[in-house]
């Protein structure tokens, strides 16, 4: 297969629609369709189901779909690693989301410097399904992402913080007075839906969109963080989220620990097999800070934070 068949399919399986992935290309949509047929003739199986009113992904469409998105990913790291090898100035890149690295970044930093084996730090932030793109096409050596709700196949990972959840809510309702709240405290409210990264679908549908929109019952959606808090501020919904959230949460909102909320933790992550001892000493350094930090937080009942 061309890598050229590779990106039409994926182009096709992440839009479902045979006309928007042509624009996209900057092709027309009959090329397209002849390049998507000759690849099922080579292959031996459909890829698309065109029987109903929308096209959808085949069972062999899926698993190539997964193969495709590797595969892509793997060429443009191959070309990013590349350039990024000949600079005469090199540098380690981190990847985060705002308020992803649980307030441990500006501690690693300060103590990575005083590393033998440092490089400078480019800080990229960016939105939540970016961090693991980054680092699969190269662009990024190392990026905080947070398990479970990452797909982190492909990574070497090293877990720096777990962290309970808190519901946000706007400042006067009647929940923010609660000195914490449990799941079933929120079955009444509106809260979002978030895509799940680990199932094809959402893969496929990040690499389209560049970031998860969590879906909201009122069929509202929020791009990024800010706009999920602008949609808590304005009653429309409810929102979980890691503890570590609270620091950049807006005044005329609250946060209320949920006792039963899955724990998150938050991890480094960076591809599989890479041989850096400046992205080695950056990971024993951000281990080192994460250990030091957790010692000194205090034990918090809840009820009491």
């Amino acid at each position: 297969m061309e890598t050229r068949e590779l990106a039409y399919f994926a182009a096709v399986a992440e839009e479902l629609h045979f006309g928007r992935a042509a624009e996209r290309l900057g092709i027309a949509q009959p090329p397209l369709s002849r390049a998507i047929q000759k690849l099922e003739r080579r292959l031996g199986v459909l890829l698309f189901d065109r029987s109903g009113r929308r096209v959808a992904l085949t069972p062999a469409g899926e698993v190539l779909a997964r193969e495709a998105a590797k595969a892509l990913d793997a060429m443009a790291a191959a070309e990013h690693r590349t350039r990024r090898a000949g600079l005469t100035e090199p540098r380690l890149v981190v990847a985060l989301k705002p308020g992803g690295d649980g307030a441990l970044l500006p501690d690693i930093l300060a103590a990575y410097q005083e590393c033998p084996d440092a490089l400078p730090v480019e800080v990229v932030l960016c939105g939540v399904a970016e961090r693991a793109r980054l680092l699969r096409d190269g662009t990024a050596d190392v990026a905080f992402l947070h398990s479970p709700w990452e797909d982190l196949t492909g990574f070497d990972t090293e877990p720096l913080l777990v962290e309970g959840g808190v519901a946000v809510v706007p400042a006067r309702h009647p929940l923010a007075a609660r000195p914490f709240v449990h799941l079933a405290d929120l079955d009444a409210e509106p809260t979002p839906r978030w895509p799940d990264p680990r199932t094809s679908e959402a893969s496929v549908a990040s690499r389209s969109a560049g970031g998860f929109e969590p879906h909201v019952a009122s069929g509202l959606r929020a791009g990024d963080a800010a706009q999920l808090m602008q949609l808590v501020a304005l009653g429309r919904l409810i929102a979980v989220v890691p503890e570590s959230v609270r620091e950049q949460v807006r005044r005329d909102l609250a946060c209320v620990p949920v006792v039963d909320a899955a724990p998150t933790t938050v991890v480094l992550a960076w591809p599989e097999q890479t041989r850096s001892p400046a992205l080695a000493a950056f990971v024993r350094t951000a281990a080192d800070v994460a250990a030091g930090a957790v010692t000194r937080r205090p034990a918090v009942a809840p009820g009491t934070r």
